[in-house]
């Protein structure tokens, strides 16, 4: 009888969970889960689990059934569940894995960056913050005190408030209130109170907007694939600047809102949120979905209020940059990616994701719609419309009915070098500002001057951790590396020949700034970059200062090219645009096209038309005559035809893999030897280097690159598991990073 009891106890059934620890481990542990713990661990669930000596948070991404005898040695258990309620589901739990896995990066990590910071045990939690209700009991009669028939009558009149709404009524009212539930008039009830990081965003007034015919044709087609739901369909919207690609977006929206599903719409850039925002709350001024915001640059409290809503069913649309990409929406039916193209979609540091194409594989995974938007589409987007892959929809003029800007390349070699204006270009901001309407200017340089030259032997001050000079800021009066964020004063005198010629060389938005200050000492100007946008508000204000007038000029980097709609903007002026074309790169010409057309397409938007002038020193350029011409299919065309022909992106795929260590030789024997070893097991990839990264030193971390090349992603990932597995060549203090598909090869 006792060895019957013995053998039915090691046969009783065990629940085991497959966790994802907050840890750099490639794959996700078995773990017993404790009958104390088996009501509220599910997946989703954060929890505490041993690993070696310590305990780390993990998140279950998988529940099984089975018996101590299945198992080959005795699992660990999990220690307690962190969280009242799982963050995400089952379906986000996969489509987490397989991000993971795509971009060959530990699964545990990169849940942890899905998530809100603090939830992987470093660092402090988030706090839940709650707030008192106060109600009227039922209760006639009046208290006897003036000041407490005012607060009574005031939440007798409201039938419950916050206390928050009750001190901006009154002054110190705590003691009222608390003599006022002695007394039976009031009950208190403590809820959670969410933070609400977009209740300061202005909603203008909606004016209805008639749709054009190519709006119209595009909305059909794709109501068509939301009435499918689910299913999953994939849709290319190519509308030039102000063709109304946010009116179809927000169509859409509100027709998958009423088939009872939700939405996730991304932008390229945390600073477009608030204008979007403030769109769609106008927009659907009279609907009022459940709206939540998901960015990086929200409190940790704001960011885990709005997780934990959309975790629980209680959001309808979610909006945000990258990061939102992985919102755990349990009844996903729409994602709309706007500006797809733009490369900030791609994460540049350990977990090295594209939210556009994971937005594809979630929207396949979930069988939701999938909208991808552009003015100048990415070039692997635009061949999967072509191909077929995906469904084309054009927008081919503005939705107002008013042309394109006219765009002009001004040749820059007979021009003075003292200036970054050249005489075309100040002609015609004389012209605007005489006229009371307003200009653009765009440098892609911030800064003063990209750095200091003596002109007595020509040294130049490089940032000791960084293979790179130092920008000079005559702002903050200093040199500072904008990788590492070293910063020094500059100094007196040369520090190689002690001469005292240093002398700003090349133009950033700072000089640009001044020269322009200058030239037009009455005009109002504003600066757009990362130095000025820094502090919280400050975008959004030269936003608002642009539509309101304040403003006559507003220039900076490519903050200014994104997003915006000033009606009163007829110049765009483009200081150099020779910059970024001329880059080691193969999609340099890409990345330029993109971006000029794209701040083109703010002139003109308005009343009056619009005129462009791009300054360059290779006017006869062919990107750039194609910029001129709004020439995207021409530009696609010829582009296209040499990317075929090298076999780069989409006719071929890319893993770029760099070595990073603080020993240069170590990383140069690594390097040699890691190429070698794959090249000697590779079979049709190309293998390319080693070489020294083009800024081939960080914070004081020498950097190596090899670069696959394969005309399909099978090969490259039988490499990847080569690099994950123990065969892999290694060495102490040198790391290895896996950039599946790069965009900056830097």
């Amino acid at each position: 009888m006792e060895a019957h009891s013995i053998m039915r106890a090691e046969q009783d059934v065990i629940t085991l969970a497959q966790v994802a620890v907050a840890a750099p481990v490639e794959t996700t542990l078995s773990y017993e889960v404790p009958e104390t713990l088996s009501a509220r661990l599910k997946i989703g669930s954060r929890i505490k689990v041993p690993l070696g000596r310590r305990f780390v948070v993990g998140y279950v991404m998988a529940l099984t059934e089975g018996t101590s005898l299945d198992l080959k040695h005795k699992l660990k258990r999990v220690e307690t569940v962190l969280d009242q309620q799982p963050l995400f589901h089952e379906q986000h739990a996969k489509f987490y894995q397989r991000a993971a896995d795509y971009y060959a990066f530990p699964v545990g990590e990169a849940v942890r960056t899905a998530l809100p910071a603090g939830l992987s045990g470093r660092g402090q939690e988030p706090a839940i913050l709650y707030e008192r209700l106060y109600r009227p009991t039922g209760i006639d009669g009046h208290p006897s005190g003036m000041r407490q028939n005012e607060i009574l009558n005031r939440i007798r009149q409201q039938g419950v408030m916050s206390l928050t709404s009750i001190r901006s009524a009154f002054k110190s009212p705590y003691n009222v209130l608390q003599r006022l539930q002695e007394l039976g008039f009031l009950e208190v009830e403590q809820v959670e109170r969410c933070r609400q990081p977009f209740s300061e965003v202005a909603v203008a007034r909606q004016d209805k907007i008639d749709l054009t015919q190519d709006q119209n044709r595009a909305l059909d087609v794709l109501r068509q694939a939301v009435v499918k739901l689910p299913a999953f369909s994939a849709y290319l919207l190519q509308g030039v600047t102000g063709s109304g690609k946010t009116e179809v977006y927000f169509q859409l929206i509100a027709e998958t809102l009423e088939q009872g599903y939700q939405v996730l719409l991304l932008v390229p850039e945390i600073a477009l949120t608030p204008q979007l925002i403030g769109r769609f709350l106008s927009w659907f001024q009279k609907r009022r979905p459940r709206l939540a915001v998901l960015h990086s640059a929200l409190s940790d409290g704001e960011r885990f209020d709005a997780w934990r809503k959309v975790a629980n069913g209680e959001i309808d649309v979610v909006i945000g940059a990258r990061s939102a990409v992985f919102a755990p929406l349990p009844k996903l039916g729409l994602v709309v990616v706007d500006e797809e193209h733009d490369s900030s979609y791609k994460q540049s540091e350990a977990f090295r994701y594209n939210a556009r194409d994971l937005a594809l594989m979630r929207g396949q995974m979930e069988n939701a719609v999938v909208l991808l938007g552009s003015a100048t589409p990415a070039l692997t987007s635009y061949r999967r419309a072509l191909t077929k892959q995906m469904t084309h929809l054009a927008l081919p003029a503005r939705a107002t009915g008013r042309q394109l800007p006219d765009v002009y390349l001004v040749d820059m070699k007979p021009e003075s070098s003292d200036s970054s204006i050249s005489e075309p270009l100040r002609d015609a901001l004389e012209a605007v500002l005489d006229e009371g309407e307003q200009a653009l200017l765009l440098l892609n340089r911030r800064g003063y001057a990209p750095f200091l030259l003596c002109h007595d032997c020509g040294a130049t001050l490089h940032c000791p951790n960084c293979a790179i000079t130092l920008t000079f800021s005559q702002v903050q009066t200093e040199l500072r590396c904008h990788y590492c964020d070293y910063r020094q004063r500059p100094p007196q005198a040369c520090l190689r020949c002690a001469g005292q010629n240093l002398v700003p060389e090349g133009f950033g938005t700072e000089r640009l700034e001044a020269e322009i200050s200058g030239l037009f000492p009455a005009a109002r100007i504003a600066r757009m970059d990362r130095d000025t946008t820094g502090r919280k508000g400050a975008h959004q204000r030269m936003i608002e200062n642009m539509e309101t007038g304040e403003l006559d000029i507003l220039l900076g980097t490519q903050m200014i090219a994104k997003g915006h709609n000033f009606p009163a903007v007829t110049l765009v002026g483009v200081i150099n645009a020779d910059a970024a074309l001329h880059l080691p790169d193969f999609r340099s010409s890409e990345r330029v096209f993109a971006l000029l057309s794209q701040v083109s397409g703010r002139a003109g938007r308005g009343t009056r038309p619009g005129k462009v002038l791009i300054q360059t020193y290779d006017p006869e350029h062919v990107t750039l005559s194609l910029v001129a011409s709004h020439d995207y299919a021409g530009f696609a065309q010829s582009e296209l035809a040499q990317r075929q022909a090298l076999g780069y992106p989409p006719y071929g795929h890319l893993v770029n893999l760099v070595l990073m260590g603080n020993d240069a030789k170590k990383v140069e024997t690594l390097s040699g030897r890691l190429a070698r070893e794959l090249a000697a097991m590779a079979c049709n990839v190309d293998i390319l280097g080693p070489a020294d990264c083009l800024v081939s030193r960080i914070r004081g971390k020498t950097r190596m690159q090899i670069l696959l090349k394969a005309e399909t992603r099978q090969p490259l990932r039988r490499l990847i598991g080569f690099l994950k597995s123990k065969r892999c060549p290694t060495l102490p203090g040198v790391t290895v990073t896996v950039d599946v598909d790069p965009l900056d090869m830097f």
